[in-house]
């Protein structure tokens, strides 16, 4: 499956300073490769704390990761720089909507991304990959919330993308912590809709995977 191609080119790579486990990294990185939107990679060492230093917080003042440079400008939060990226480099139309439709009902699915996403398997994944502590009865009753309205939306829609016919900033928002959901214990299994819908992102050209972390026991 082919997707538009960037109409212009940063003058030199963009810098995107990340956790490659992180979903949040993930989609801004996934974004760029298939846009062709040239970018370099720095890790800093989130276990030893380097994130919470001074120096980083000078980039972020909430001390978290995704931040990326790109010339003088320094964006952090991964929906920022996410619209940033498609304003600056992409199809605006394509990724966020032709119309005020489309573009509401894309913007509906980012909010779910930083909400019931980032509230269910984001945080179920957290507990097993990062070690946080988690509310789990909470963390298991948004999961199985957002997917089950996941699935009757998907299996309702004439696409096999979250809004029209073509993937949009929807999918891509969403993708890497639905596809990592396993990694914390959000089985999958009984979706069949969102099992399709992930093989649709995965077949897209310039498609590039986040690393995997083990499968944890299953909890919904």
């Amino acid at each position: 499956m082919t997707n538009p191609t960037s109409k212009v080119m940063p003058k030199s790579p963009i810098t995107l300073i990340q956790n490659p486990k992180s979903g949040h990294c993930h989609k801004v990185s996934l974004f760029m490769s298939l846009n062709a939107i040239p970018y370099k990679t720095i890790e800093p060492d989130m276990t030893n704390g380097e994130h919470k230093s001074e120096r980083f917080s000078a980039l972020n003042i909430f001390k978290q990761v995704p931040v990326i440079t790109d010339g003088d400008i320094t964006l952090a939060d991964s929906n920022a720089i996410f619209i940033y990226l498609i304003h600056a480099y992409a199809d605006s139309d394509y990724w966020l909507g032709k119309d005020a439709k489309e573009k509401a009902l894309i913007q509906r699915w980012l909010s779910v991304s930083a909400g019931e996403l980032a509230k269910g398997p984001a945080a179920a994944r957290l507990e097993y990959v990062f070690g946080a502590t988690i509310h789990v009865p909470s963390v298991i009753a948004t999961s199985v919330t957002l997917l089950t309205n996941m699935e009757a939306h998907l299996s309702n829609s004439r696409s096999t993308f979250l809004v029209g016919d073509h993937v949009t900033a929807a999918d891509i928002a969403m993708y890497s912590y639905m596809a990592h959901a396993p990694e914390g214990g959000i089985s999958l299994d009984g979706y069949p809709h969102i099992t399709e819908w992930l093989k649709a992102i995965e077949s897209l050209n310039g498609f590039v995977p986040m690393p995997s972390s083990d499968i944890a026991p299953a909890r919904n």
